[in-house]
């Protein structure tokens, strides 16, 4: 019963994240396409080419610190881990982000859209 009211609430959450995970997404569509830019399994983009600008260094951090907030506000209000909110809320980044995304999994493998 607790996990059945865990996974409703984390649905709620993403739902409710779909604006913010769009308009970051759109910021980083350019670097995403080029491959300098992923996503990870937790929700977070990270910087792939170590040769990247300082302003996509710039960028991805201040998309990571938006969603930081919004995942513990959002666990905050259904009293989960901001985590457990950022694996929900990553698995709506892929189905929104373009072909070609590169995605850090888990297990340390990239994979592409």
């Amino acid at each position: 019963m607790k996990l059945l009211r865990l996974t409703a609430m984390l649905v709620l959450a993403v739902v409710a994240l779909s604006p913010a995970v769009e308009a970051q997404g759109n910021l980083l569509d350019g670097p995403r396409a080029s491959g300098v830019v992923g996503e990870r399994f937790d929700g977070l983009a990270v910087v792939r080419d170590p040769n990247a600008a300082a302003d996509v260094r710039t960028l991805v951090d201040q998309v990571n610190a938006q969603r930081r907030q919004v995942y513990a506000r959002r666990a905050n209000e259904q009293g989960v881990a901001a985590d457990q909110v950022g694996r929900v809320y990553a698995a709506q980044i892929f189905g929104a982000a373009p072909a070609g995304t590169w995605f850090l999994q888990e297990n340390g493998q990239w994979t592409r859209k």
